[in-house]
């Protein structure tokens, strides 16, 4: 069977529909495509997959790509697909449809997958069809391989916080955190070549021997795992560190992570709705003492 998956990455859209889209892969039988769009800060050369590049994101030339691989199931994990464009290219061409989808807008798909924890099945009463199969919930939640492997393993604490806001850091919130913190503390910064403040968080980063950088790093589980705190985004991070049982503050930056960040302020974690110096100051001493 042949899957194409249809996603995008960039400085402004983030990485984290690719990664999640990599574990997905594995998982999948037979021939596995991606299908994205050239865009600034994308991370397309680290897909180990085939990957075909689109001039745009309309449904015709989608639809195209389809007929020609002859896919039979089309995985889409992006924001800016509607239902309308899904109809379109289910009429078109009759493939199976799986959805991702965290905001609980209506779908035309066969499978809908929301892996986040807070995921609530009941929610998506009306906005997919009535053969649409719900995956939704921790039974879900993708999981990298790296972090299952890491956590059979031992590690120090050498890090006093980990901050990792995303591989874009689009809100570029990465600076303000590092300037409320001591300067008594080891801090790891995880950032990738997406982040378009990258430059600038080098040159602040460049005379604070307290400050380690890792760009593009392979250890991002052994990373947390070596980390008393983590300082993330309400988004799939919020699923690798309880994972690895590591403390975190939320801090959310987004829209789209608005589902998330209110499951965690009902089940008692500690999420900020913006950043805030004094609060978050305060957080992290309280963790820290």
């Amino acid at each position: 069977m042949k899957t194409l998956i249809r996603a995008d990455s960039s400085s402004t859209i983030g990485l984290g529909h690719i990664m999640r889209d990599l574990v997905l892969a594995k998982n999948l039988e037979g021939e596995v495509f991606f299908a994205c769009q050239n865009l600034e800060g994308n991370i397309i050369s680290s897909i180990p997959y085939e990957v075909k590049i689109l001039k745009s994101n309309d449904a015709n030339e989608l639809i195209a790509l389809i007929k020609a691989l002859h896919v039979k199931l089309l995985v889409i994990d992006h924001y800016g697909i509607d239902v309308h464009f899904e109809q379109k290219v289910k009429s078109a061409t009759g493939v199976e449809i799986l959805s991702f989808d965290d905001t609980y807008q209506p779908h035309y798909c066969d499978i809908l997958l929301n892996h986040n924890i807070s995921a609530d099945k009941k929610r998506y009463k009306d906005l997919v069809p009535l053969h649409c199969e719900l995956r939704c919930g921790s039974l879900y939640t993708l999981i990298r391989d790296e972090f299952r492997e890491e956590k059979k393993c031992k590690r120090e604490k050498i890090y006093d916080v980990l901050i990792a806001m995303g591989g874009s850091d689009a809100s570029n919130i990465t600076q303000k955190i590092l300037k409320t913190l001591p300067t008594s503390l080891h801090v790891s910064v995880l950032t990738t070549h997406s982040n378009a403040h990258l430059e600038e968080l080098q040159n602040y980063s460049n005379d604070k021997p307290n400050i380690t950088l890792h760009v593009n790093s392979n250890e991002v589980a052994k990373l947390i795992h070596q980390s008393r705190l983590a300082i993330v985004t309400p988004s799939v991070m919020v699923h690798e560190v309880l994972f690895m049982e590591v403390p975190f503050i939320a801090i959310k930056v987004a829209d789209n992570q608005d589902d998330m960040y209110q499951y965690l302020k009902q089940h008692d974690y500690h999420v900020l709705e913006r950043f805030s110096a004094t609060t978050f100051k305060y957080e992290v001493k309280r963790f820290l003492k």
